[in-house]
């Protein structure tokens, strides 16, 4: 039953890999006062290949996921991806991010820990032909000034954190991020909402989930039929749902 689960995953989004696949493009083209959503996915929570990214194609959504080896990540492929489902992730359209491998807080690292963390993670996405990451996740919302300083070292963009407010591009540092909005179980629609109203003035909402659902960590887990009422809310706001890479283009676009 497991098996037939992912590889109807797999199977699905091989399927609708070029509905969406210019979304950098269609970026560009965007209005610059539609509001504009990022969706970020945190722990490669198998989920995240069954059931999330297939449901954002429907939409025509862009998202990022950050991946990370950590947890059980190895030994547990029920609940967490395997490489080639996050193959398929980024051969569907959607943005690979850096999680670290070992998910470790990074204040609490050597130079030495935190450079081999985000550095393997690198070396598996060119072992699967998937890009090098431009964007980073901070294990636990942590941050730290070595951390910042390697991750603009090695060539990345964008590094979300936590945090309760928007992205405003013209004041916070790119790679010390806040997130607009943090799924957790006890999260509503009407926080969702008041969330996706931070998305104006050019400031941007970014959206933080973890499982859905998410079976080891219940105390990030978010419910399937709200998670659909949530993107509902995105589609019928008119939102640009985009990836961090996609925010990228957006914002040099505009910047010309």
């Amino acid at each position: 039953m497991i098996k037939t689960s992912i590889y109807f995953g797999l199977a699905l989004l091989s399927l609708i890999v070029l509905s969406n696949s210019g979304g950098g493009k269609e970026v560009k083209k965007a209005a610059k006062d539609k509001p504009i959503v990022v969706l970020t996915f945190d722990d490669s929570v198998a989920s995240h290949a069954t059931f999330v990214a297939p449901l954002l194609k429907t939409y025509g959504f862009g998202a990022t996921f950050f991946i990370t080896e950590g947890f059980q990540f190895v030994i547990d492929k029920k609940n967490y991806m395997t490489w080639e489902q996050i193959q398929v992730l980024d051969a569907a359209g959607f943005e690979i991010g850096n999680h670290t491998k070992q998910h470790s807080r990074v204040g609490g690292q050597t130079l030495e820990q935190l450079t081999g963390d985000i550095a393997y993670i690198e070396e598996q996405c060119k072992t699967y032909g998937i890009p090098h990451p431009t964007s980073f996740c901070y294990p636990a919302y942590q941050t730290s000034e070595t951390a910042t300083k390697v991750l603009q070292e090695r060539g990345y963009r964008f590094a979300r954190a936590g945090g309760a407010r928007a992205f405003d591009p013209e004041t916070d540092d790119p790679l010390a991020m806040p997130q607009a909005f943090d799924g957790k179980p006890e999260s509503t629609l009407e926080q969702f909402k008041a969330a996706v109203a931070m998305a104006r003035d050019g400031k941007i909402a970014i959206m933080t989930f973890h499982g859905v659902p998410d079976i080891k960590h219940p105390w990030v887990n978010t419910e399937p039929k709200k998670f659909k009422n949530y993107m509902e809310h995105l589609k019928k706001s008119g939102c640009r749902v985009i990836s961090l890479r996609d925010l990228g283009i957006h914002l040099d676009e505009i910047s010309r």
